[in-house]
């Protein structure tokens, strides 16, 4: 019966775990990495682009959220597009029958407080068919735990793709 206190402290105590943050507030440690927590966002953008849900894809974005694109026409010329969610959304919205699947890997992630950053190439297919690649450079920000995507500006290239 002595070690009923010392067992009871061991289980219950570990069930409710708390972290001392740097500012000495005591915290819920969470079951998922600091770095797998900022990539919910851009799986939900890209899993509502597959599904066109547009109202998933939104979920991912801050309010003002913008949009851009960095292209080059054939001269080398660059210029840089800015497209609002909304007209994003529209265009994600329209009937198709093939899936929009963006496939990207995590080159870097960084975060500095509530500011992350992710440089993530990607393999654009409409269907099972190639479209373009590229490059995606995401800026989130956490706003009340979760984090939402800010800023988007990425490359299009129909060469040179792994």
């Amino acid at each position: 019966m002595r070690f009923l206190p010392i067992v009871l402290t061991l289980c219950c105590g570990s069930a409710s775990a708390q972290v001392l943050s740097t500012d000495g507030n005591a915290k819920i440690q969470s079951p998922v990495s600091a770095q797998d927590s900022v990539k919910i966002p851009i799986q939900r953008l890209f899993d509502g682009m597959r599904r066109s849900d547009t109202a998933m894809i939104r979920s991912a974005f801050a309010p003002g959220a913008i949009l851009q694109t960095v292209l080059q026409n054939r001269a080398g010329d660059t210029r840089v597009v800015t497209e609002p969610i909304d007209s994003f959304l529209a265009g994600m919205a329209r009937p198709h029958t093939e899936v929009y699947d963006e496939r990207i890997s995590y080159d870097d992630l960084r975060i500095d407080g509530p500011l992350a950053s992710a440089w993530t190439p990607y393999q654009f297919f409409v269907g099972e068919k190639f479209s373009h690649c590229g490059v995606n450079a995401f800026h989130l920000v956490r706003f009340a735990g979760e984090w939402k995507i800010q800023y988007i500006i990425d490359t299009r290239r129909r060469t040179g793709c792994k």
